[in-house]
This record gives C-alpha cells, structure tokens and sequence, in this order.
C-alpha cells in the first residue's frame, strides 16, 4: 500500500505531457429562429373566358395537370341561340342576293337593248354587293360566337398541381372569374423577418432549414425593398425542397449577426451526472472544470462547442 501511494504522488508532481491550446475569442455567426414559408414559384389561376354554367369539372385540389389540359367546361346556353340566329340571317341573305342576281342579269340583258338605263344597271350591281357584304359580316359574327363557344372550355396555364377549385359543378361564374389555381414552376421559401434584422440580411447568405425532421441549407435569393407590418420579406432558394404542401410553415435559422465565444472541442468535454467538465492546465498540474456549454458549431472541420461559463480567455485547455 505505501508503494502503491507513493507511486501517485509521484505521478500527481509529473509535469504535463498532454496537448494544451489557450482559449482565444473566436467570431461565432449569431442565428436568429424564424418560420419560412413554402410558395409555389409561379400560381396561375385558370380563369373563364365567358360566363355562363360550369357544366363539367375535370380536376380536384392536388391534381397534377399539364399545359393545355382541359380542366372545365362553361356552358352559355345564349350563345348557342346566337349562332342559329345568324344562321337564319344568312340564310334569307343568300335569298335576297340570289334574287338580286338575277336581277342583275336581266338587267345586263335590257341594258343593251335600251331598256333601262345604265344608272339603273349600276343600282342593281349596288344591291348585289351590299347584300355580298351583309352575308360577309354576318358570317364573321357567326365567327365570333362559335369562337366563344371554344373558349367555354376551360384549359391550364400551365404545368403544376392544382391548387384550389373555388367553384362547384352547376355553379354559375362569370367572365374572368378564377375556375383553378395553379401552382407551377416548383417551390420556394418565403420569410417575413422583423425589421430590425433586415440589415443583417444579405443577398447570397446562407440559411439553415429544418423541414420534415431533416436538416439542409438554402441561401437569400431576394430581398424586397418594403417593410410591411414591421417585417421584411425575403426569398430563399432550397436545392431539393420537397413538401406535400403549399404555404406550410418550416423552421429556418437566419444568420443575423456575429460574436465573440469562447470555444473548445467537443470532445475535450466529459459529462457525468449530468454536468460538464473540461480538463485546465494548471501550473505543473491538472484541474477538472465544470462548464456550462452553449450551442454546438463547426469550424474548421473539427465539432467545437461554445463555454458560457466556467472558463475564461487565457485558460489553457487539455486536448484529448
């Protein structure tokens, strides 16, 4: 026993041989907790050209369509009364001018025997080409109705899922009015941050996201220029955002500033019950420290975490 405790006391007056480093200050980035906001890059609402009935309704929220895809169908019984109307119309009109042909004819015909005049003759052409022209506008209004016709039929403006259906089938809309929304072109993150961080933000920073218990990084793509409500708006580009939703809610950590801390490596420091230490060189010797620690952070590669309290600037720290 008397050898074993002068053995320790031997090692106890030792000088240390293990790796220390000083503690210096270092520049740690200060990151403010803020929610983001998942947008559709592009939302196109697809509206109704005419107004009339939703006879037919082709898609649902969260339906993926195409360009070009039928998604509605506006009926308007009216226009269907139009272009029979105009049917009628030209109908008696190619009456009248097959009449006002063959009085032409018959006119040519007297005209050289003397019969009537030329100044009748040119009456009879007049009339021929008025009614020419009555069946050539008539037939263009025609036209027109049968084109509002097509337009009833209700297409995407483009590729993307659909957003919301404001409309019922059997529903009466009326011209422009939104029949879908789409959202295309992918998703993005929209912040609203307090405006006294606005200064700290920067076009080109990076950000860090937690979203569906995954963590990732995207960066400030824009800032717009307005404060509304005391809140600047900022977009952020996510490379592989996924989300089954539109305007859900992610964590996101905005970089808004920089401090000085005290850091050392994560595994210079030992846990038991539930407390910290860190190993000190002290003189010849050694000390156990209680810490209380901040929050984790890399630099340089290697895992360092911040000390609040339990060491100063100028402690020389035991490396593992």
């Amino acid at each position: 026993m008397r050898a074993i405790l002068a053995l320790a006391g031997l090692l106890a007056g030792t000088p240390l041989l293990a790796e220390t480093f000083t503690l210096t200050p270092a520049t740690v980035t200060e990151w403010k907790s803020v929610y983001g906001t998942v947008e559709a890059r592009e939302t196109v609402p697809a509206r109704a050209r005419i107004g009339g009935i939703v006879q037919s309704l082709l898609v649902s929220e969260g339906d993926m369509v195409s360009a070009g895809q039928e998604i509605a169908i506006v009926h308007d019984d009216k226009i269907a009364f139009q272009i029979a109307a105009y049917d009628a119309q030209i109908e008696a009109l190619k009456a009248q001018l097959s009449t006002a042909e063959a009085d032409l004819e018959r006119g040519k015909a007297l005209v050289d025997r003397g019969v009537i005049t030329a100044q009748r003759l040119d009456q009879l052409q007049t009339g021929v080409d008025v009614l020419s022209g009555q069946i050539t506008t008539t037939e263009a209004q025609r036209s027109i109705s049968q084109q509002q016709a097509t337009e009833g039929h209700v297409m995407a403006p483009g590729d993307g899922l659909v957003l919301t259906v404001p409309v019922t089938l059997g529903a009466v809309i009326m011209p422009g009015e939104p029949v879908a929304t789409i959202g295309s072109g992918g998703v993005f993150l929209r912040l609203s941050v307090p405006e006294r961080h606005a200064f700290a933000l920067k076009e080109g920073d990076e950000i860090r996201i937690t979203s569906q218990g995954a963590a990732s990084a995207g960066k400030i793509v824009k800032i717009y220029p307005e404060i509304n409500n005391g809140r600047v708006v900022a977009d952020v580009e996510v490379e592989g955002l996924e989300t089954d939703f539109v305007n859900a809610r992610v964590l996101v950590e905005l970089p808004v500033g920089e401090r000085a801390a005290l850091l050392v490596p994560a595994a210079a420091v030992t846990t038991r019950s539930g407390l910290d230490f860190v190993q000190v060189a002290e003189g010849e010797g050694e000390a156990e420290r209680a810490v209380v620690l901040g929050e984790p952070t890399l630099m340089d590669g290697t895992e360092m975490v911040e000390v609040l309290s339990g060491l100063v600037a100028g402690d020389k720290v035991i490396k593992p």
